[in-house]
């Protein structure tokens, strides 16, 4: 008998259910589990998702003439899907992410993850361990090396940075991905700092951050920076202002004059990294699970198989296998990380 679920040229694959988790090209019926990307992609019959991040997803993908149902479900509601029993769970990732669980007749329960992550984040509800027989985790950060510090800390450096620029009369150009790192940024900042401060953003960052605020969630106030604005270079000192990674090296950063640059990211822990790019800073503010946190995760399962999926997957199923006695194994997909959301 195959797997409940498989990997396919499309995406993961549950034949019993007849629809594609996080799919790559057009299927009939899709179960999205975020609106990054990679993830989420157009030309769908049938979408189901998390009701939370629907106004993420609508603007993400379009559902064109292809489109017959856009289903929203409440954290933890069941529905069936062919002849097995599905329920979405937060992952923490970003706005609306979830888990997909999955139940067979037999009762055997997989849980895929998704993206995820284990720590605080004010812009979107909490990882829930979803007890399962079979896991299938995301392996992005799946090495010892990556032990990302308390948000706490680096949101405190963070500020830090923004200040001792202000006081030398430059501009802080901190690059993060338009969807989940700039709303949270500005969720964080917001529980930090004067409700009045505000910060600047290149424009791919506004509308998406509308849509959070459309959710609820609270957030420092975004202005735009207007490309057709005759703006004097030093009216920008003291600003912080948030910029998607695509323009690092475009003339649109020239406006801003004396300036630093810092870019927020998981792949920020590496020094080389933050170096091979030219920046001045970077902070390890990721919204994926690090080594430590995959390891819990897999632990509170309580599964009794895992599969990994992209990232280090192969590296996480060896230690797996070797160190914990879990059957662990690489699951390929064609998942390949949408750039700058790490």
């Amino acid at each position: 008998m195959s797997e409940l679920i498989d990997a396919s040229p499309s995406g993961l694959w549950c034949e019993r259910g007849s629809f594609h988790i996080d799919p790559s090209s057009p299927v009939p019926c899709a179960v999205i589990t975020h609106a990054h990307g990679d993830h989420a992609t157009p030309g769908h019959g049938e979408v189901h998702f998390l009701a939370r991040g629907e106004g993420v997803l609508r603007q993400r993908i379009d559902l064109g003439e292809t489109c017959t149902r856009f289903v929203p479900h409440a954290p933890g509601e069941v529905f069936e899907l062919g002849s097995v029993r599905v329920s979405l769970h937060p992952a923490g990732h970003v706005l609306g992410s979830a888990q997909v669980r999955v139940e067979a007749p037999s009762g055997e329960v997989w849980v895929m993850s998704g993206d995820y992550k284990r720590a605080a984040d004010p812009t979107c509800a909490a990882f829930e361990p979803v007890p399962c027989d079979v896991f299938v985790t995301e392996s992005t950060f799946a090495l010892p090396i990556y032990r990302f510090p308390a948000p706490d800390v680096v949101l405190g450096e963070l500020i830090a940075w923004w200040r001792a620029n202000a006081e030398a009369g430059r501009a802080s150009l901190l690059y993060c991905y338009a969807l989940g790192k700039a709303q949270r940024i500005l969720a964080e900042l917001s529980d930090r700092l004067p409700e009045a401060t505000t910060v600047y953003a290149h424009g791919a960052h506004i509308s998406l951050t509308e849509r959070y605020a459309e959710a609820g969630v609270s957030m420092l106030p975004l202005a735009p920076v207007d490309p057709k604005a005759k703006t004097k270079k030093t009216e920008w000192a003291g600003r912080l202002v948030l910029a998607p990674p695509s323009v690092r090296r475009s003339p649109w950063v020239r406006r801003f004059g004396d300036h630093q640059t810092a870019f927020a990211s998981g792949w920020m822990m590496v020094r080389g990294t933050r170096r091979g790019r030219g920046l001045n800073r970077g902070f390890a503010l990721s919204d994926h699970a690090d080594w430590a946190a995959i390891l819990k995760t897999v632990e509170q399962t309580g599964a009794r198989r895992v599969f990994c999926t992209h990232g280090h997957g192969r590296t996480l199923a060896r230690f797996l296998r070797e160190e914990r006695g879990i059957d662990a194994r690489p699951m390929e997909t064609e998942f390949r990380g949408e750039a700058g959301s790490e």
